[in-house]
């Protein structure tokens, strides 16, 4: 042993290799790279051409074109080469020097020699050469045999550098890579957040109290995993949040990343497809694969429609790029270790356009709809996004939640700004109710528009936004009137608004008769003055009409068709849109529903009409006053019709 520790003592022992950070392996030293390869070749290649003009090993003396054509007529030229407007050649070699000075210095002397032609042509040059005796050749003026090859194989040689550069990027990116490489696209792009990232937790969602509580318990158990797994439970392998756009699925989703200590991985689902084909797939595998290492670990897909459609209705057949990102997406879901506590949270506006294995229990096991706000829960949006913004004390918030009925959780942040832009273009120091009633018309009814209109277009207006405020008002099931204005807003002329007392959540059929009502009040005041209508009625005839057909075919109020709904195709879940054409009756009863929904619209008509008529006074005293004013608001249009 002693003999061993003494020879090992005077052998020199290796250097160590250099270790990657990654994989902590020995790195293998690299040979020179594809740029220095190109480069020492092309240096070979300039060195032997430039040797093949008898550049090197030879001096060459630079003459001036009369010295020149003075050598040639002393006769001591012995050959000349033309390359275009260069002329070199070599000098006789003159015998008779025997001495050793003279041949020493007839060594440093130059043999060769280089000189341009003038740019005007010498017609005696040829002649004085063929009368000296010296021999003539011409060449290209391109160069040499090495340089025509050059330029030839320069561009292979490029090219073939080129693939050689990107095959070794595509090793290291295999190899584990920056994902910044040129070949990262088959690594997953999901953003990775920690919980001291993320500033949004569940107190900053207002209302969706539900919603909160089925995140809440997800948050609970990936902070405590034991406490749920001594009383049996399994936590939900999918939770897939649906709802209208801007009611707050991003915003959940990023208060669970802020209240939950698990790593949470953000992605969009359009992130998954790419134009080469298996990239999704690499890239749900890969997103899967990272949050597996870190488990408990949260998935956030958002706008998972994009990828998760029903299989099988594609053009291009079942097995297209985006069908195998689905398929990967369900195997992942499916084939979890309970021990791997990786829950996938989706979002999307359009559940019904889902695949059913996507929906099944297992994969997403828990269904969270997120509805439009109520009055309640808006007035906490608005306080919650009006905590940075500098209001007026006398800024009533509740009875803004009341007149902004419809309105999703984005619809009032943008409210707020609006109202925020408002005050800062007016120099303000605060934003006042006025400002919020103004963003909030601007919202609802669109921007005001600058527009001269003429005296009797005004007059026109004024009737039809009269007739509208005084149906409203005479009609008892109708919802009460906020304002009347004849100030051009977005696409409209004017606008006539109600605001509903309370949240509608049942809609009789009195009520959808006088709500039809109000939709024709203003053509049938134009009808009831000028003796004609106009044009302006367009979008109230489509309203009154898509009212009056889903009266008749979707809620069983026809008594000749009688408690059968008849439906033109599937409708859209929350948005309302056909996505089919197709007809579930006969042709016979499509003409008895087209006669019912004109039977209902003429009836109502005429009873509006005759409404009108009774009341002309107060018609023509509320046009007068929105010809003057512009604008009246509810208060003002019950005080001008009691006046009357």
């Amino acid at each position: 042993m002693p003999m061993a520790d003494d020879q090992d003592k005077g052998q020199k022992l290796p250097p160590e290799e250099p270790q990657s950070p990654l994989s902590g392996k020995p790195l293998q030293q690299s040979p020179l790279s594809c740029l220095q390869y190109v480069i020492l070749i092309f240096l070979v290649i300039m060195t032997l051409q430039y040797c093949s003009n008898g550049q090197l090993g030879s001096a060459r003396e630079a003459l001036a074109y009369s010295d020149f054509k003075k050598a040639v007529g002393e006769g001591k030229v012995a050959s000349v080469v033309f390359a275009g407007d260069r002329i070199t050649g070599t000098y006789k070699t003159q015998t008779g020097e025997h001495s050793a000075e003279q041949r020493e210095r007839r060594q440093r002397e130059p043999h060769h020699f280089t000189t341009i032609l003038p740019s005007v042509q010498d017609p005696d040059l040829l002649p004085l050469l063929e009368k000296q005796g010296v021999e003539i050749q011409a060449e290209s003026p391109q160069g040499g045999y090495l340089q025509r090859l050059l330029i030839l194989l320069l561009p292979w040689i490029l090219i073939i550098g080129l693939l050689i550069w990107l095959g070794r990027r595509m090793q290291e990116r295999m190899s584990g890579a920056a994902p910044g490489s040129p070949f990262g696209f088959a690594r997953s792009p999901a953003k990775r957040f920690e919980r001291s990232k993320s500033l949004v937790s569940f107190d900053d969602v207002a209302g969706l109290s539900n919603a909160k509580k089925d995140l809440q318990e997800i948050a609970g158990y990936l902070k405590d995993p034991e406490h749920y797994r001594k009383l049996g439970a399994k936590i939900p392998k999918g939770i897939l949040l649906m709802g209208p756009p801007g009611t707050g699925k991003t915003l959940m989703a990023k208060a669970l990343a802020g209240e939950s200590e698990a790593p949470f991985f953000s992605i969009s689902g359009s992130e998954f497809i790419e134009m080469f084909v298996g990239v999704g797939a690499s890239r749900v595998r890969d997103m899967f694969a990272e949050a597996k290492k870190e488990a408990p670990a949260i998935i956030f897909i958002d706008e998972i429609d994009s990828v998760g459609r029903a299989r099988g209705t594609g053009l291009g057949g079942g097995h297209d790029e985006r069908e195998q990102t689905l398929n990967q997406i369900l195997g992942e879901m499916d084939g979890f270790d309970p021990q791997e506590a990786v829950v996938v949270v989706a979002a999307t506006n359009r559940p019904d356009v889902l695949d059913a294995a996507l929906l099944r229990p297992g994969r997403f096991d828990r269904k969270i709809t997120l509805d439009l706000p109520d009055k309640i829960a808006r007035e906490e949006i608005l306080q919650i996004h009006s905590r940075e913004v500098p209001l007026q004390g006398e800024v009533d918030l509740e009875h803004l939640a009341a007149l902004t009925a419809g309105f999703a959780g984005a619809d009032l942040e943008n409210l707020i700004n609006e109202a925020a832009l408002l005050a800062g273009r007016e120099n303000k120091t605060a934003v006042d109710m006025d400002c919020l009633l103004r963003a909030r018309d601007k919202v609802v009814l669109g921007g005001e528009r600058e527009m001269v209109m003429g005296e009797e277009d005004r007059r026109t207006v004024a009737y039809h936004e009269a007739g509208h405020a005084l149906v409203a008002t005479l009609l008892p099931n109708a919802d009460p009137l906020e304002k009347a204005t004849i100030i051009p807003r977005g696409h409209s002329l004017g606008a006539t608004e109600q605001i509903p007392a309370e949240e509608h959540h049942n809609m009789r059929t009195s009520y959808l008769q006088d709500r039809i009502g109000v939709m024709l009040g203003g053509r049938l005041a134009e009808r009831v003055v000028f003796n004609e209508v106009s044009t302006g009625a367009e979008s109230d005839l489509k309203q009154a009409t898509r009212l009056a057909r889903h009266m008749v075919t979707h809620w069983g109020m026809s008594e000749k068709l009688g408690p059968v709904a008849f439906r033109r195709g599937e409708e859209h879940i929350f948005l309302g849109r056909e996505m089919a054409q197709q007809k579930d009756f006969s042709e016979h009863t499509s003409e008895i529903i087209d006669d019912e929904i004109i039977a209902l619209v003429s009836g109502i008509e005429r009873k509006v009409e005759q409404l009108l008529r009774g009341h002309r006074q107060q018609l023509d005293a509320l046009a007068e006053a929105l010809m003057k004013r512009e604008t009246l608001d509810g208060e003002e249009i019950h005080k001008i019709i009691a006046r009357a």
